[in-house]
């Protein structure tokens, strides 16, 4: 995996951050989602190096980046400070604007950064999410039992660790492994069976529930409105569909909107890397050449 790509430890102002990165050309920021890490774009991260270069950063909280200290607040564990660490990752490689692409977590914290940060991102891409706020002011009974684990891992520490802890393979991916390369899995597997990356997963969705729901809402109430071109690809065979439009929700956040479904499941560039790289290279080409 990643041949070619050098894997490095960028000290940022509150966090360490783990990533690889490779290719040449305009900079392009890989986000990973819950519970995986960087190593979820093996797939796709090596293509769009031929034409790009490319960071692939484990989140803070996640892989091999450090576990901040927790807080009542969970701010900590808030898009806004994980979008603050891409911002001077991406700073300290030399980059002031970049595109950012991000799946599930991920995303949230590159439309997040998109908001708070927008002199900075050239372009978003959000895979097979909508904003926190929507799905949470949204939520109905059908919302909770297909989404349920938003809701368990926003308890009150320390419940979720101690039942996550007891049987991590139990709980994560309990839905199917197969989708995964088994190297990758493994990596993964890795991670989420530490205690402190379970702690900080659990700090990450009671952020969400909170202090990032809080965030949306302002902004939302504001008018306030991310100004890049923004790509939203979803899996047509996950919950995206169910219960959203996808592209009206986000034409309500966002100026310049395109995308679709794809035919696959939630974990896009793993089920589906070609027909990921298919609708995003153009998209990163269109982007590049503004």
């Amino acid at each position: 995996m990643f041949d070619g790509f050098q894997r490095d430890l960028i000290e940022t102002s509150e966090a360490s951050i783990c990533l690889r990165h490779g290719g040449s050309g305009p900079p392009v920021l890989l986000l990973h989602g819950h519970p995986q890490t960087h190593v979820m774009w093996h797939l796709t991260a090596p293509v769009l190096a031929k034409d790009y270069t490319v960071v692939c950063a484990d989140l803070r909280g996640y892989g091999d980046s450090s576990k901040p200290p927790t807080t009542a607040d969970h701010e900590p564990y808030s898009k806004r400070a994980m979008a603050r660490d891409m911002i001077e990752v991406m700073q300290s490689l030399g980059f002031e604007q970049f595109t950012v692409v991000g799946h599930d977590r991920g995303g949230r914290v590159a439309y997040r950064m998109a908001l708070d940060h927008p002199a900075r991102v050239r372009g978003l891409a959000v895979l097979d999410i909508v904003p926190t706020g929507e799905m949470f002011r949204r939520a109905d009974m059908s919302f909770g039992l297909g989404y349920w684990h938003w809701f368990f891992l926003a308890q009150p520490f320390d419940l979720p660790e101690r039942v996550i802890g007891a049987n991590p393979d139990g709980f994560y991916f309990h839905r199917g492994r197969d989708v995964f390369d088994p190297a990758a899995m493994a990596e993964y597997r890795r991670c989420y069976t530490d205690l402190a990356t379970i702690h900080a997963m659990c700090e990450d969705y009671r952020a969400g529930a909170t202090f990032d729901f809080d965030l949306d809402e302002a902004d939302r109430r504001a008018g306030k409105r991310i100004r890049c071109p923004l790509l939203a690809l979803w899996g047509a065979k996950g919950h995206m569909d169910r219960w959203y439009d996808v592209l009206e929700v986000w034409r309500a956040w966002a100026d310049d909107v395109q995308g679709q479904a794809l035919d696959c499941g939630h974990y896009l560039s793993e089920e589906a890397p070609e027909a990921t790289l298919e609708v995003l290279t153009p998209f990163l080409a269109q982007v590049s050449a503004y």
